[in-house]
């Protein structure tokens, strides 16, 4: 098909939702040419869950998504129908860079480049409609506002507000590249940002704003919870409890750094995090239910010192305020099992 005229090409922006696959929004491409009758949306997002063993390719970092058209009425009414704000920013384009950015969407629909395989960060529905855009363009290409001043983490921490145990986890199984500068615009939000300060893109339109719903989440997913399960665990000094515990750090940690072998995603990789969430501890929680005093006194310093060198690298690190009930607990139980202290012990 060759575009009128009259056509116009605009990034869609929409808002988060309450699902963990929404948290962060999304970004669409939209295609609109009257004389054409044609009023299309491409969405570089879309995910089958019904993919054999989805959960294990997701987690490897292979999982393949695939880029999916609807019309722009179906498109907006379920948004609507979610409570999600849909924002608009046309894009100035000659006539020729609007042709050749639809017949490259349209390639991608009928061809193997409809999949693609999803990164976290490098390779989503905000980096692909990007990286799409920006192929047919040679000035003011769409990218991350300068200076960078925040990581990718800490661009990432605000949206997980009302999900701790949620964001507790994200952020104990990210490695080392989330604390790297954002350079990679990777965000629906951000992306509005960006575009408006791009000559490239005209002034945002509301196309839905969502009614704002002040979201409660479950009465027990705050770090308050968190805190008197580790109170708990410390005040009691129950043998079973803290045997519980170390057991439970101990494979989270084997698990940390199994993945970071395993998986594709760099996100994961060199996670420091299992200086804290250690796989040590299964030795320790191993030798703490033989009883065997001087390999659990070896074993709880050796820990302790791990734990130092986590404290003095998470200084300035956004996620310290939720991981420090978890350091301080540990440290606590430490020093008790250091001092052979005969309540924890027997």
């Amino acid at each position: 098909m060759i575009l009128s005229e009259n056509s116009e090409i605009s990034i869609l922006n929409c808002g988060t939702g309450n699902e963990s696959y929404s948290l962060y929004g999304h970004t669409a491409i939209r295609i609109k040419d009257i004389p054409n009758n044609l009023d299309i949306v491409f969405n570089y997002g879309t995910f089958d869950f019904e993919t054999p063993n989805f959960m294990l390719k997701f987690i490897k970092g292979d999982l393949q998504y695939f880029v999916s058209t609807n019309t722009f009425s179906n498109f907006y009414y379920n948004y609507q129908l979610e409570q999600r704000s849909v924002y608009e920013q046309k894009i100035k384009l000659s006539q020729t860079e609007k042709q050749r950015l639809f017949d490259s969407l349209n390639q991608s629909i009928y061809s193997d480049e409809r999949f693609y395989t999803y990164k976290f960060i490098d390779r989503n529905c905000t980096t692909m409609v990007i990286d799409k855009v920006n192929e047919q363009i040679k000035n003011h290409k769409i990218e991350s506002i300068k200076p960078i001043e925040k990581t990718y983490r800490e661009i990432l921490y605000p949206y997980m507000d009302n999900f701790f145990f949620q964001k507790l986890g994200i952020n104990l199984i990210f490695g080392t590249k989330v604390d790297q500068p954002a350079e990679r615009l990777f965000l629906p939000l951000e992306l509005i940002q960006s575009l408006e300060r791009n000559p490239i893109a005209e002034e945002k339109e509301t196309l839905y704003e969502a009614v704002k719903i002040d979201y409660q989440p479950h009465f027990l997913d705050n770090i308050y919870t968190l805190i008197a399960i580790l109170a708990l665990i410390v005040l009691t000094r129950k043998k079973w409890l803290s045997l519980t515990y170390f057991a439970i750090l101990g494979f989270l940690g084997l698990f940390f750094c199994v993945v970071g072998l395993y998986s594709f995603h760099e996100e994961v990789l060199w996670n420091y995090n299992a200086l804290l969430i250690n796989p040590i501890y299964l030795a320790l929680a191993f030798y703490f239910y033989k009883n065997e005093k001087q390999k659990i006194s070896v074993l709880a310093k050796v820990i302790f010192i791990t734990h130092l060198l986590y404290l003095a690298f998470m200084l300035n690190k956004i996620h310290l305020g939720i991981i420090s009930p978890i350091l301080v607990a540990n440290f606590i139980l430490l020093a008790l099992l250091i001092k052979g202290n005969k309540r924890i012990i027997n």
